[in-house]
């Protein structure tokens, strides 16, 4: 069972009286009913775990995945970890899990489970802790007849230094292509298959790092092998050694509530974006690879038919945890927003993205451009304006700096354009977002420094009403959100919080930080407004450009329906929450509602169909398919 500690804090409230006075006036029903409301959810202590990443399943459930949650110690021991939470229940279960997940990428499905790709192979090591030199070893195979598998625990050995490598993974590498001349046909000779894999010098210490290329000669080969495969590797160094990848991937299962195993990408990769496009299909963008190394743009796309991978063609490179999102015409925004790894230069520019032909249109105007970095980005209601706001953000990897700009951008302009938004107040990174049924959007959380460096959590909240476009500040969280965080709409309008990873527990910097287990619920102020209006019968499946029929005792009282796609959310990073406007009349004892035509505006899968009434108050979510 979960433990439920409530407890609540509000703007301006502290400067008027003692905390005993502070929290009757927060529960008084007219400040909830303007304000809203926070409490904690605690798990039972052998139940929690650092959560890095959260996704609201169509059973109304929560798949909380820690993967190792950021320890190496877990990571070492292969101690991986994921929960089911029930918000109505208060339940919570263990569920085992394959792979290390800590940060993966994923995306809903179609059919409703969840594409989950991707994660760590190995932890990072910075420069002072490495004890032996390593890099990437890139395996030539010359042989156009077969492959060759390189074992893990494989040697190579320079030809010019005589320094010796060991292979940590095993590798595939292809075979050699044969290459003729498109005009005449005569055979021009073989492009080497490669492979790519993470080498350790055999002994630990600096004589044993390397300073320039060498060619490697791959021992315990014989015969052809032993001729037609060799390596070739930069300087192998003691320098830091990022995060590493893995191509694994599963869908999960949210009836069973397991993970089933399907075919590995073809790149590995940590801290993905996968984005689900309009025919059903999940494109896999970015990450790091098996050596640490920022995955060189190739992009690959899976089909949930056939549980396959393939590329998408030419390449494009974007930093990791791109904020992608799939446009009305078949293209995909990216909004600049990500969460870390790449170079300054390459890959951070907003655009448009044609993923077909692989030309990107960028889009002028972006604000403190610099700042995109652990910035979040979402797509306001309804998603039929095709309207996004860029929230917040900081400069590259570890910058003290931040910003408290928002952005906007109108992609149904003739010439998209960003243009400022309404004030932060101060700079805010890691901000957490959530699109709201009655078509505004919850901001809360973040810090001003990175990893909330010297005490800069942000414990603030806000609503942006798309109308008005401006903030409106609301009930204060209790709880600090930072670097591994976020947010999920459930089905009962309330919003959970998730995670945070600071980098120090004090303003002075002084103690190492201990990662945020607590949950923390907001209830907005809609829900403090009287009784919710009541919907009952209607149909489990919409389809586009059909209508269904719901009946209820208050039709009256409804003033609009929207289909709110599920979250997945992680780094600050939800590509698939939507909010879409939903045509309405009124029956004889009900409603009916019409979902637009357009592919590419509501996906294939399951969403929450919210009706809300004249004040904004929306009733349960009903779960609908739209095949």
């Amino acid at each position: 069972m979960v433990l439920a500690l409530a407890g609540a804090n509000g703007p301006w409230l502290y400067r008027f009286g003692s905390e005993k006075y502070h929290a009757y006036a927060i529960d008084r029903p007219g400040y909830k009913a303007e304000n809203g409301r926070w409490e904690i959810v605690e798990f039972p202590e052998g139940y929690r775990q650092n959560t890095i990443h959260a996704a609201l399943l169509r059973t109304g459930k929560v798949l909380l995945v820690a993967g190792s949650g950021n320890d190496r110690r877990n990571s070492d021991a292969r101690r991986f970890d994921t929960r089911v939470w029930d918000p109505v229940k208060g339940t919570v279960e263990k569920v085992p899990t394959p792979s290390d997940l800590f940060c993966t990428g994923h995306t809903q499905l179609a059919d409703g489970n969840l594409l989950i790709a991707g994660g760590t192979r190995r932890y990072e090591r910075l420069e002072g802790d490495v004890t032996r030199a390593g890099g990437l070893m890139v395996v030539h195979n010359e042989n156009p007849d077969k492959p060759v598998t390189i074992a893990a625990g494989t040697r190579f050995t320079g030809r010019a230094n005589g320094k010796t490598f060991v292979a940590r993974d095993p590798v595939l590498v292809p075979r050699a292509r044969k290459r003729f001349d498109p005009r005449t046909g005569r055979f021009l000779g073989n492009d080497a298959g490669l492979g790519r894999v993470y080498v350790e010098a055999e002994r630990p210490g600096a004589r044993h790092a390397t300073g320039a290329e060498d060619n490697y000669r791959v021992r315990g080969l014989t015969g052809a092998d032993a001729r037609n495969t060799y390596g070739i590797a930069q300087k192998l160094a003691l320098d830091k050694k990022d995060f590493q990848g893995i191509r694994d991937a599963y869908e999960f299962d949210p009836v069973a509530e397991r993970y089933v195993k399907v075919d590995p990408m073809r790149e590995a990769r940590w801290y993905p974006t996968l984005t689900t496009l309009s025919d059903g299909r999940v494109l896999a963008v970015s990450g790091l690879d098996e050596v640490g190394q920022l995955v060189p743009g190739k992009n690959e796309v899976y089909d949930p038919a056939t549980g396959k991978w393939s590329y998408t063609g030419e390449e494009r490179r974007f930093p990791t945890y791109p904020a992608l999102f799939p446009t009305q015409d078949g293209k995909v925004f990216y909004s600049g927003s990500n969460a870390g790894y790449g170079p300054a230069d390459v890959g951070r520019d907003p655009g448009v993205w044609d993923v077909r032909t692989n030309e990107f249109t960028r889009i002028p105007g972006m604000s403190d451009p610099d700042r995109l970095e652990t910035s979040g980005t979402v797509l306001l209601p309804p998603a039929q304006e095709e309207k996004y706001l860029v929230i917040g953000g900081g400069g590259v990897g570890e910058s003290r700096a931040s910003t408290k700009r928002t952005r906007l951008v109108d992609l149904t302009a003739d010439e998209p354009r960003f243009t400022d938004g309404p004030s932060l107040g101060r700079g805010t990174r890691y901000p957490q977002s959530s699109i709201l049924p009655d078509d505004t959007v919850l901001v809360s959380g973040g810090s001003e420094d990175y990893r909330g460096r010297s005490g800069s959590d942000i414990l603030e909240a806000r609503l942006y009403d798309p109308d008005e476009n401006a903030f409106r500040r609301v009930a204060d969280p209790l709880v600090g959100r930072n670097y591994h965080s976020g947010s999920v709409l459930l089905p009962d309008g309330r919003v959970m919080f998730f995670g945070s990873d600071p980098l120090f527990a004090d303003r002075a910097n002084s103690r190492p930080g201990v990662f945020e287990q607590r949950i923390e619920i907001y209830t907005p102020p809609y829900l403090h407004r009287g009784e919710p209006p009541v919907v009952r019968d209607g149909p489990g499946t919409l389809r586009r450009g059909g209508s269904g029929t719901f009946r209820s005792p208050d039709a009256g009282r409804l003033a609009t329906a929207r289909l709110i796609r599920p979250s997945a959310s992680t780094h600050v990073t939800d590509v698939d929450q939507r909010s879409i406007a939903l045509e309405m009349e009124r029956t004889a004892d009900g409603v009916r509602v019409t979902v637009p035509g357009n592919r590419n505006l509501v996906q294939p899968g399951w969403y929450m169909l919210f009706f809300t009434d004249r004040d904004g108050v929306p009733a349960r979510a009903r779960w609908v398919k739209v095949p």
